[in-house]
This record gives structure tokens, C-alpha cells and sequence, in this order.
């Protein structure tokens, strides 16, 4: 049996294939990559970075009653739901309310290895395999009509879909072309608590936008933003920003010190409008473009 830790299979950022036809999709959850061991009755669980993360999620303590066998791996994401059935990162974050494992792979079952079998065959056995719970379950996938699918999602607020080959095997702790991941780029209101100095042809003005989100009373950092401003763009910033600085942090807690050297802090009153692929599993922003002052 494949040991404990696995490294999970990662996917590549696509577009939706030509050859739609040759793809299965699911939707692409927004929450926390997790993989689940069931042995005799017990669960552990395993964070993308390896680490056992069984005792933060006592709900899903009965999964092993929902797997149709005494031993398997269980790949999936781990959500929270909000009360319109929408998966939500910030509660999630917070673990705000009991989550939900969406399974999506299963990497070994009843004593045998399934990772060399073809993702539809896997696929067969996962639904056949696990019986819906209280905070488990396997979530629909589609052959072809990845459109559809991604159109859907968009209307839905959801963070995009996933695109897998038919046929393909899973690959432990491998970025294989073989998954895709076909996000939603969407817009967010950030708050402005810094920034870092520029270089190069921006020594004048700065780096990157510092930004957070509010939780509560509380700036919770979100990361940087570079990219998005022309020339009269930053002038003006910087402008602003200079007049607004001042020594102490914002952020609560401080961001990692990657962040912090050489950053100027700024009293957080501005509010930007940023276009992100999503909030990573730290809440940081990722691929973020600016738009706009709001």
C-alpha cells in the first residue's frame, strides 16, 4: 500500500482542451487540498504539505463508516459551505462551521494500489466505494461539454473547474498537463496597508501594492500586487501613498518577513479593486492585477 504521507498529483493552470470530447470536468472547489487514509476503521488526514491535520477536522471522524473497505486513500478538497450550499474560502479559513470532503480520486482500495488504473476506472471504484455522509461525499464529474460546465460555474460565483484526460493515470507529487485547472478570474476589493520600493524603471514610484482584508477589526494580510498600473498610474499613487505612511504595521499579524523588508507602511484607508485567479490556502492573493481606486 502506498505509505503516509502522499503527495498528491498537482495540475497545471489551461485553457478548456480542443478535444473536448477526450476530457472528463468536475468543478474545481475552493477550500483545502486534503488526502484521507482509511485503515481499519480509523482516518488520518494529510494536508498538501504532508502534515497529519486529522485532530483540526473531528467531523470527518466517521468517514471510515462511509468507505466500502477496510483500507484506501481518498483524494479530495476539504470546503466549507455557506448556508446556500456555495463553498466559502473565508469560512473555511476560520474553519467557521464543520467542513465537507469532496472526493474526487481514490489512490488505493481494499489492499490494491489504483493509481496506474485510467481516471475513469478510478472514478468507478470511488463512487462505488464511498457512501454519502454527513461531511463526505463524491461530487458529479462530466464527459465532454466542458463549456457547459465552465459556464455554469461562472454563473454560480464558483472558482472555475477542473479538466482530466480520459485514460490518464495519477501521477503522486507530479504537475502533470494531464489535470487542468480553467479558473474564473474574478474581481475583489482589497485595503491598501503598504507597499514596497521600486526598481528598475519604477525606482521613482514602488514595487507592488501591499494589501489585506478585513476580518472584523482586524487587517488580515492578502499579499502584493504589481502589476496593472501605467506610468501615470504610479506617480499618482505614490503620490498618495507617501502622504499616508506612517511607521507602525497595519496587518494583524505581521506578513512573512519576505514581505516586510524594505516595506513602507500606510494608514489602510485606500481600497483597490483587484483581479485574482483566487485566494491561495494562506489567503493570499494570486495572480493579482490592478483595476482601480474604489
Amino acid at each position: 500500500m502506498l505509505e503516509f504521507p502522499v503527495a498528491p498529483m498537482k495540475a497545471s493552470l489551461g485553457n478548456l482542451p480542443s478535444d473536448d470530447d477526450a476530457w472528463a470536468y468536475e468543478v474545481k472547489w475552493d477550500g483545502y487540498r486534503t488526502l484521507a487514509h482509511v485503515d481499519d476503521g480509523r482516518v488520518r488526514l494529510q494536508s498538501v504539505s504532508g502534515r497529519d491535520v486529522t485532530d483540526t477536522y473531528g467531523e470527518l471522524a466517521g468517514l471510515a463508516d462511509g468507505v466500502l473497505a477496510d483500507r484506501a486513500i481518498l483524494d479530495g478538497e476539504l470546503v466549507v459551505l455557506d448556508d446556500d450550499g456555495m463553498p466559502r474560502f473565508e469560512l473555511m479559513q476560520r474553519h467557521a462551521r464543520e467542513v465537507v470532503f469532496q472526493a474526487f480520486d481514490v489512490l488505493h482500495l481494499g489492499g490494491h494500489d489504483t493509481i496506474e488504473l485510467p481516471y475513469e476506472s478510478r472514478r468507478q471504484l470511488l463512487e462505488q466505494a464511498v457512501e454519502p455522509g454527513p461531511n463526505w461525499l463524491v461530487p458529479a464529474h462530466q464527459i465532454g461539454d466542458g463549456q457547459v460546465l465552465f459556464d455554469v460555474t461562472e454563473a454560480q460565483g464558483l472558482e472555475g473547474i477542473m479538466a482530466k484526460r480520459l485514460g490518464s493515470t495519477y501521477q503522486p507529487g507530479k504537475r502533470s498537463p494531464n489535470w487542468r485547472k480553467i479558473k474564473h478570474r474574478r474581481k475583489v476589493d482589497v485595503v491598501i496597508g503598504g507597499f514596497t520600493q521600486g526598481g528598475g524603471n519604477r525606482e521613482s514610484t514602488f514595487g507592488a501594492l501591499l494589501v489585506g482584508r478585513w476580518d472584523g477589526d482586524r487587517l488580515a494580510f492578502a499579499g502584493g500586487v504589481g502589476t496593472g498600473f501605467d506610468q501615470a498610474t504610479l506617480e499618482a499613487m505614490t503620490a498618495r501613498l507617501r502622504d499616508l505612511e506612517q511607521d507602525d504595521c497595519p496587518f494583524d499579524p505581521l506578513p512573512p518577513t519576505s514581505y516586510r523588508r524594505g516595506a513602507h507602511w500606510v494608514e489602510p484607508v485606500l481600497t483597490a479593486e483587484v483581479e485574482i485567479t483566487e485566494f491561495t490556502n494562506d489567503g493570499l492573493v494570486r495572480h493579482a492585477t490592478f483595476i482601480t481606486l474604489t
